[in-house]
Formats: C-alpha cells, sequence, structure tokens
C-alpha cells in the first residue's frame, strides 16, 4: 500500500470519531430536550387536575353551605323541639315523631335502622299497617259466576274446605297467577274472617341497602294512634333483634328525625 493510501485512509478514520462524536452529543442533547419537553407536560396536567380538585372541593362546600341554608322557618322550629343527642324512650319518641311531622298531607312514619351486618334481617307482619290496595273476597257464588265468565275481580281469594271443591273447575284460570286459595299462605281456613284480617296487613322482607347495614322502613301513618304505632316499632324491634341493632331513627315524611333507646 502506498504512502498516500495510507494517509487517506488516517484522514477518513478520524472523519469517522468526529462524526460520532457529533452524533453522540446531537443524541444526548435530543433525548434531554425530549425529557424536558416531558417533565413539562407532566407538571402542566398535575398543575391542571389540582387545580380542579380544589375547584371541586370548593364547590362541593358552597353546595353543602347552601343546602344547609335551605331550611324553613317551620322545620328549624320543629327542630328545636328534638334533642339531637338524646336517646328517647319508645313512647315518648312516637309522641314527638308525630308532632314534628311538617307534611300537609297523609304523611308516613320511617324507621332507619344501623343493624351489624349487610343483608336480610327477616321477614316482617306489622300489626297496624294497612296494604289498602289489595282486595280481598271470600269465595262465594257471585265470586264463582264472575269466574265462570273470565272475570278477576280480586287480588286474594279466601276459601274454605267445604266450598274449595268449587274452584277447582277454574284451576287453569287461577293456578298460573297464584290466586288459587291453599292452607300455606292463610287462604284456605275455617276462619275467612280472621284470615281476611290477616292478609290485610303488611307482610315485608327487611334488607339493609346492598353496601351499608342500614334498613329504612315505612312502619305507620302519621295519622295512627300512637299506640299502634308503638306496636309496630316493637315488632320490627322483635324480627331484627334489639341485640343487633346499633341504632334506631323515627322521623316522619317531613321532619326532623327521633332517635330511639333500645333496650337489649
Amino acid at each position: 500500500m502506498s504512502k498516500t493510501s495510507q494517509e487517506n485512509k488516517a484522514k477518513k478514520a478520524v472523519v469517522a470519531q468526529e462524526e460520532t462524536k457529533v452524533t453522540s452529543k446531537v443524541t444526548k442533547k435530543s433525548r434531554k430536550a425530549s425529557e424536558e419537553v416531558v417533565e413539562t407536560a407532566v407538571a402542566e396536567v398535575v398543575t391542571d387536575l389540582s387545580a380542579e380538585v380544589e375547584t371541586k372541593a370548593e364547590t362541593t362546600e358552597e353546595t353543602s353551605k347552601r343546602v344547609a341554608r335551605v331550611r324553613g322557618k317551620r322545620y328549624l322550629a320543629a327542630r328545636k323541639k328534638v334533642d339531637p343527642n338524646k336517646l328517647y324512650d319508645l313512647k315518648a319518641a312516637v309522641k314527638l315523631v308525630k308532632e314534628v311531622s311538617l307534611s300537609k298531607f297523609e304523611g308516613k312514619i320511617e324507621a332507619h335502622v344501623t343493624v351489624l351486618d349487610i343483608g336480610n334481617a327477616g321477614e316482617i307482619v306489622f300489626p297496624h299497617l294497612d296494604l289498602g290496595a289489595k282486595k280481598i273476597v271470600v269465595l262465594n257464588d257471585t265470586i264463582l259466576a264472575e269466574l265462570k265468565d273470565g272475570k278477576i275481580n280480586f287480588d286474594i281469594v279466601v276459601a274454605t274446605p267445604a266450598t274449595m271443591p268449587k274452584l277447582l273447575a277454574f284451576a287453569k284460570l287461577l293456578g298460573p297467577r297464584g290466586l288459587m286459595p291453599n292452607p300455606k299462605n292463610g287462604t284456605l281456613t275455617d276462619n275467612p274472617e280472621a284470615a281476611i284480617k290477616k292478609l290485610s296487613v303488611a307482610k315485608t322482607v327487611i334488607k339493609t341497602e346492598k353496601k351499608a347495614p342500614v334498613v329504612h322502613m315505612v312502619i305507620a301513618k302519621v295519622s295512627q294512634p300512637e299506640a299502634e304505632i308503638e306496636a309496630n316499632v316493637l315488632e320490627l324491634i322483635k324480627v331484627i333483634k334489639a341485640s343487633k341493632i346499633k341504632k334506631l331513627a323515627l322521623c316522619p315524611t317531613m321532619g326532623p328525625s327521633v332517635k330511639v333507646e333500645i333496650i337489649k
């Protein structure tokens, strides 16, 4: 190899080394610039999110304040009658909850119960709570005549062992609707009057919220006698069991709640 060729080869090697150094510097600068851009973008996003959270918090606080100011004079006057830190005995609680009811219509009384576990707490039949909408009839010739015409003008039919055979011809009409009398649900009995009285009261499954051990139930009307309301509350406590109740409060449809003392 000539001397000139060797010199040219050496020059090319030097040039290649310089190009590698320049490329490396450019790459590092590009990477650093990209990282700076990313960091800046992240910082902007974090700042925007923080501002959004603060804004929502301020809005929530303002909304809470506005809601707190909505209470009218009648409600505030009723609330003054109730000591929020006191547990009232049942008799006093029922009397008070009727007094603080503000509804001008037929208001109801609700029970709000905090229990130990989430789920169903049993099935209850309140002694004094009418279903009202259920039409219950005792099987007679008029009912049989209507059934022959394919008419069903009742929600529940009560039959006696003596009259039950007359309904067998209408099993295909009543059976699919769950209306055939039977002793298990109390519609086939020797005492129709007692059956009607029992079937006329509300039968309800007591269950908590899906994610909280709290039961909410309508247990009476405000217009009912105090003794009837007390009996309904006692039945609710009996079914749930006092030992499983942590808190119990009664409140009208419109008005403040009253905490009830649970004797265990």
